[in-house]
Formats: structure tokens, C-alpha cells, sequence
């Protein structure tokens, strides 16, 4: 059983930067970000191999978040700038079973309580 601890969630005005991180208790695969706003389904914000080589990001977040990770700690980190109202969410970090990076929740086997991270116009 692996925990997942998400940090760095907070109020920020729009245009601003925030930075996540993720710390696991053990080893874990590919790694990943999700988010839910109020009234939606939870969606996939961005991914990272083991080894860190490949990353992944959907289209909305491109060019203005990133995803790097320190397997020495465990810990995943999703730095984001440039930051949107409709970035608003709750960011919740996940853990899968293999390197794949992965866009469906249920590819993924733990998952963290979740950080809240509001945007303000």
C-alpha cells in the first residue's frame, strides 16, 4: 500500500504560479495529476513516467505546467504558471501499477486526499 501526500495547494490571482508536490511512502510507476471542479468529473492534468523521461499533459495546460519528479524522495512536483480561473479545482495526485502514463482514473491505483488550488479573476 503506497500513501500519497499532496502539498502546495492554495488562493492565487490569476496569472500567478503555484507548485504542487506529491510525496508517496514507497516506490510507485508512473505518476500523475488529476483535478475535479465542482459539478465535473475528475481529469487528467498531466503524467510522469518512472523515470521521468516522458511526460504527458492534456491540451488545456500545455505550455503552462510542467511535471518533474525526484525519485530519490518520492515526490512528484507539478509546477504551474500562468494561471486561469478555470484552473480552479481540487488537484489530486495518483499513483499506477506500471510506467504507462495514463489518462482514465481507474489506471491508477492510489490516490492522494486531494489539495485545493483556487484562481481568482
Amino acid at each position: 500500500q503506497v500513501q500519497l501526500v499532496e502539498s502546495g495547494g492554495g488562493l492565487v490571482q490569476a496569472g500567478g504560479s503555484l507548485r504542487l508536490s506529491c510525496e508517496a511512502s514507497g516506490r510507485t510507476y508512473a505518476m500523475a495529476w488529476f483535478r475535479q471542479a465542482p459539478g465535473k468529473e475528475r481529469e487528467f492534468v498531466g503524467g510522469i513516467s518512472w523515470s521521468g523521461t516522458t511526460t504527458s499533459f492534456a491540451d488545456s495546460v500545455k505550455g503552462r505546467f510542467t511535471i518533474s519528479r525526484d525519485s530519490g524522495k518520492n515526490t512528484v512536483y507539478l509546477q504551474m504558471n500562468s494561471l486561469k480561473p478555470e484552473d480552479t479545482a481540487v488537484y489530486f495526485c495518483a499513483a499506477g501499477a506500471t510506467n504507462a502514463v495514463a489518462v482514465q482514473p481507474s489506471r491508477y491505483l492510489y490516490w492522494g486526499q486531494g489539495t485545493q488550488v483556487t484562481v481568482s479573476s
